[in-house]
Parts: C-alpha cells; sequence; structure tokens
C-alpha cells in the first residue's frame, strides 16, 4: 500500500476539536454538554450582514478578484484608519478566514527550514499551519504566574539563528487572553528591525479588550512598515466564524506581490461571505460597546468562580475570550475524556480544551485547560458548578 507523507503524519490533530467524537457519543447517550472548548460567539452576527445576503438578486455567482472585492477592501482600509492604522485598499489581500492568512504570510516570508519564533502557548492551529509550510516552530514560553505577559526581549533575542525569519504572536492571545502594552509591543519592533525580522501579528481579536486598556497593533508602529504583516478576520468581530473571511495587510510591497501569487493559485474567496463582511463593516459602534460589556461579565464570573475551585489556578485575561487555568489533575487530556465520557451530574458535563495542544515545547501545559467563556452568564456559571463537582469525583 502506498505511504502517505510525513507532513501528514506529523499534521497535528486539534486540541479543540479531537474530543468531538467523545462529545458525540455523549450527547447520545443523553447528555447535555456545556460547551467551553471552543471561540464560537453566541452572539448574534449583525443583521445587516445577514440580510445583505438575503436580499441579493444575484443571477451568477461568479468568481471575485483574487484580492477580493475593490469596494470591500476599500471600505476595510477606512475602518482599519478609523483605528489608527494607516493602510490603503493596494495593502490588503482578502482571504479564506485568517487561517489562509496566515499561510499566505508563511508562504510569503518562509522556507522549509526557517524558523518563527513564537511565544507560547499559542492558537493550537499555528503548529499545523507550520507544519504544512516546512516550517520550525521557536517557541518561547510565557507564564501563568504572570498572566503570559511579554517574555523578556533579551529572551528572544537568545533564540535568534540565521534561519529565523519572523516572529508570531496573537494579540489579543488566543489561548491566554492577554493583550500586549504599547512598551511590548515597541520592544518587538525594535527587535524586529535589529535583526532585519518580520513581526507576524494576529489581531482577529482586537475589538474585544477590556478593563479601559486599548489594543495596540503592529500596523500603528511608525518605521516598522516594511516588517510588519498583520492578519485579522470577521469571524470574531462580528460572530461570523461561517463567513470564513478574513484578510493579509502589509504595506510591503514584496510581501503583498509573493501573497498575491498564493491568492491567485487558490483563484478567490467566497463571494456571498464577502458581500456579508462588506456590509458588516456598517456596524454601529454600539454593538462592540454592548458585546465588550457583555464578555466582560462573563469574564469576571468565570475567574472569580474557577478561583474558588480548591487547586484550580487562572490567569485573568484583559482580551478576547479565553483564558488558561491550571487544574488539579495530572494529564488534562484524561480528565478532558473523562468529563466526557464517564462523568454527568444531572444528566450534564462540560467539555474544554486540553492545553498542552496550544504549546510547542513536548510535555507543557499538560495540566491546563484552555477556557472560551463564549456561553450566556447562567450557563458559565452552570458549568462552572460542574466543573468543581467534577474535579472533586476525579481526584477522589
Amino acid at each position: 500500500m502506498p505511504n502517505i507523507s510525513n507532513k501528514g503524519r506529523n499534521m497535528p490533530e486539534s486540541p479543540i476539536r479531537k474530543l468531538v467524537p467523545f462529545a458525540e457519543a455523549a450527547v447520545k447517550k443523553g447528555k447535555k454538554i456545556y460547551q467551553l472548548n471552543i471561540g464560537q460567539p453566541d452572539i448574534e452576527t449583525p443583521k445587516a450582514a445577514l440580510d445583505a445576503v438575503k436580499n441579493n438578486n444575484i443571477e451568477v455567482l461568479s468568481y471575485s478578484h483574487s484580492a477580493g472585492f475593490e469596494s470591500y477592501r476599500t471600505k476595510l482600509a477606512k475602518y482599519y484608519r478609523k483605528n489608527d492604522i494607516p493602510v490603503d485598499a493596494e495593502d490588503i489581500i482578502i482571504t479564506t478566514g485568517g487561517s489562509e492568512a496566515l499561510m499566505f504570510a508563511m508562504g510569503s516570508i518562509t522556507d522549509p527550514g526557517d524558523e518563527v519564533i513564537i511565544p507560547e502557548p499559542f492558537y493550537a492551529n499555528y503548529n499545523g499551519f507550520a507544519t504544512a509550510s516546512g516550517v520550525e516552530i521557536v517557541p518561547i514560553k510565557g507564564s501563568l504566574e504572570d498572566n503570559f505577559s511579554l517574555p523578556p526581549i533579551s529572551e528572544f533575542e537568545k533564540l535568534i539563528t540565521d534561519k529565523t525569519r519572523a516572529i508570531l504572536l496573537c494579540n489579543p492571545g488566543n489561548p491566554t487572553g492577554y493583550l500586549y502594552t504599547r512598551e511590548e509591543i515597541q520592544q518587538l519592533a525594535d527587535l524586529a528591525l535589529k535583526h532585519d525580522l518580520f513581526i507576524v501579528a494576529d489581531e482577529v481579536y482586537r475589538e474585544f479588550a477590556y478593563d479601559g486598556v486599548t489594543h495596540h497593533s503592529i500596523m500603528s508602529i511608525p518605521g516598522l512598515e516594511q516588517n510588519a504583516i498583520m492578519v485579522d478576520s470577521v469571524s470574531k468581530r462580528y460572530s461570523m466564524c461561517g463567513a470564513r473571511i478574513g484578510c493579509l495587510v502589509s504595506k510591503n510591497l514584496e510581501v503583498m506581490t509573493a501573497a498575491m501569487k498564493f491568492a491567485q493559485a487558490r483563484l478567490s474567496p467566497p463571494t456571498f461571505a464577502q458581500i456579508a463582511a462588506e456590509a458588516a463593516l456598517d456596524t454601529p459602534d454600539e454593538y462592540f460597546d454592548e458585546v465588550n460589556k457583555e464578555y466582560t461579565e462573563r469574564r469576571n464570573l468565570l475567574i472569580e468562580g474557577l478561583e474558588k475551585i480548591p487547586g484550580v489556578k487562572v490567569a485573568k485575561p484583559k482580551g478576547a475570550f479565553y483564558c488558561i487555568a491550571e487544574l488539579p489533575v495530572e494529564n488534562a487530556d484524561k480528565f478532558a475524556q473523562w468529563l466526557l465520557e464517564s462523568f454527568e451530574f444531572n444528566k450534564e458535563t462540560v467539555m474544554v480544551a486540553p492545553a498542552a495542544g496550544f504549546y510547542s515545547t513536548p510535555n507543557t501545559g499538560m495540566n491546563q485547560v484552555r477556557i472560551a467563556y463564549v456561553l450566556k452568564k447562567e450557563n458559565l456559571e452552570r458549568a462552572i458548578e460542574i466543573l468543581k463537582i467534577a474535579l472533586e469525583e476525579y481526584n477522589k
């Protein structure tokens, strides 16, 4: 029988989705599952976006430009400029989700065997994107004790070799919820300029910043125009995960010329989803005010609840809608599977994402989980209660 590729063998499973078969089996047994494992917002998608598709009278569903609709890119550039990100339509390529934008970025700036430094824990699919691109991830470990703030720049510098091409960060962070300060972003910018590296910033959670803290984009740093690459998406901002619309943004013409070749190779981003995403840009600021208020309340409820559970440690997020919690268990993978297979409380259980898959360093984060606070407050409160009972029973 023919063999599959080493790349195929080495492609990591999603720590977020690998437990789905166990969840499906639990549901068939009649269990109700509070899903804390996946960042699927339950906030309603803006009506303008849905109506733009419902009320459209397209007769031929044709390709768009490989870079995406010019009207959408122009409108998107206006949105960015409003947020102190000085870009134009030609600095933007519309992609099939932020995932494709990350793949385009890696394909445009790295060759097989090149290295990218990433603070960990990080979005688990970075491991998959790196494997697909033949790129080596060089992790630099953050600490739960200091809320996963940026490790010292001196530690980054120790990792830089002649194979290093970029530093990749998620801001605000998935899975940590950490929001980088202006000073931290500037430190990274200075390091990139010193060593002639790219900074690739995944900023899909930009709108989710709490406690009066401001998000600072890598694209807003003066002098970094040729080194900065931004990845963005409508998935979380407008609760439109299923639209699969993102974008790659850079002022570097060579990067964008290379990325355009990848965009042409996949032809074009989806037409109807672009129509919805363009309409979503008309969403009033009040929408985000309400969303941030809701997520702040959910975060506070979750953190306060987790801190009351004996043996649990948790980092307090400043953005996005995730946190990393350290549980009083040896192996969070086994615990997460046990929750679905063997545990129930009044026919209910919870589903979490084991955090080891958000690290590149082996055997790290083994007793940690990522929790997404995307449930309504009453459901979140119930999930915390069930998790507390489950930990007590598991540790008997």
